[in-house]
């Protein structure tokens, strides 16, 4: 991705910028979820508009998905070019993402599955390994896109990021995957329960 071959503080620890960037990410989500992070950060969204960016999420991770089977096909190809084009626009669909999922979490709510015994286990089943991959794909793909974004295609044959990113694409895909589906049944095919966001549920000082 990157055409400069000149050292700087990223390039000489990608190991250290990627520990960075997960703890950010992850304080983010869970703190979100937690109720942490500030209420006034969050839009207050109705459970129409909850909806919508449940779509909108649906269809960012889908467009995502086919973005990193394109490129992996093209570096297959020795396609470097467009390889690096498709994870970049990969990469930054899924910021997207993350900014329309902490939205809809902290400002609207989440959505429980109300469905068939067997159903609901197999969403389950899907929720928990989409979750448990993306959790730990984070770092794996921050440190290939660093790696990517700090050095030379020639650079780059010298470094982990060919086996990195493998590693990153595959968990990436199959998360982003499970998720759609996830998506699908709880919206689609069967029912659900709206739960308000901790942030949004919390009741105003008396006086306020």
């Amino acid at each position: 991705m990157a055409t400069a071959s000149a050292n700087g503080p990223v390039k000489n620890h990608p190991a250290a910028v990627t520990a960075l960037l997960s703890v950010v990410g992850y304080t983010l989500v869970v703190g979100t979820f937690l109720g942490v992070v500030p209420a006034s950060i969050f839009p207050d969204l109705s459970l129409w508009q909850v909806n919508r960016l449940s779509d909108a999420i649906a269809v960012v991770n889908t467009v995502a998905t086919f973005s990193l089977i394109a490129g992996w096909r093209w570096i297959r190809r020795d396609e470097v070019r467009k390889h690096a084009a498709a994870m970049a626009s990969a990469f930054g669909l899924i910021l997207l993402f993350l900014v329309l999922y902490l939205t809809k979490i902290g400002g609207g709510g989440t959505k429980e599955f109300v469905g068939p015994q067997l159903a609901y286990y197999a969403y389950l089943a899907m929720l928990a390994i989409h979750i448990v991959l993306s959790v730990v794909s984070v770092p794996v793909v921050l440190y290939a896109i660093v790696l990517g974004l700090t050095h030379t295609p020639s650079e780059l044959r010298r470094t982990a990021h060919a086996r990195v990113g493998r590693v990153a694409a595959s968990a990436w895909i199959l998360s982003l995957s499970l998720g759609v589906v996830a998506y699908l049944l709880l919206n689609h095919v069967y029912a659900w329960e709206f739960v308000e966001a901790a942030v949004v549920a919390v009741p105003p000082p008396i006086g306020a």
